[in-house]
């Protein structure tokens, strides 16, 4: 079984810095397709894509983080990042990390609704960005 656990939310002043992590167990199927991603949800809102990479290092990110967030992969310790820089109180959200492992579009926003064709899914840790 897939397990995700986030770590790394936290309070911070509008401007500032977080590193989420997300560490990786159990999964037995073959790297090659896997897409990994991050993703957020608001009180009250949809949820939404951030960033997702691939296998081969490819990535896609939400017009509303480029530039400051950064998606990385480490295969050495099994670890999904987002390094967020220049946080917003727009950013405040619960994020989640999520991951497929069937081939199909990796995309922060396709296919369908954010998120809807990731099959495995972290606990989510809050960020919360002040004014």
């Amino acid at each position: 079984q897939v397990q995700l656990v986030e770590s790394g939310g936290g309070s911070v002043q509008s401007g500032g810095s977080l590193r989420l992590s997300c560490n990786v167990s159990g999964y037995t199927y073959s790297t090659y397709y896997m897409c990994m991603g991050w993703f957020r949800q608001a009180p009250g809102k949809e949820r939404e894509g951030v960033a997702t990479i691939n296998r081969d290092g490819s990535t896609t990110y939400a017009d509303s983080v480029k530039g400051r967030f950064t998606i990385s992969l480490d295969d050495a310790k099994n670890t999904l990042y987002l390094q967020m820089n220049s946080l917003k109180p727009e950013d405040t959200a619960m994020y989640y990390c999520a991951a497929k492992y069937d081939g199909s579009w990796c995309h922060y926003s396709r296919p369908g609704a954010p998120g809807a064709t990731f099959k495995y899914w972290g606990q989510g840790t809050q960020v919360t960005v002040s004014s």
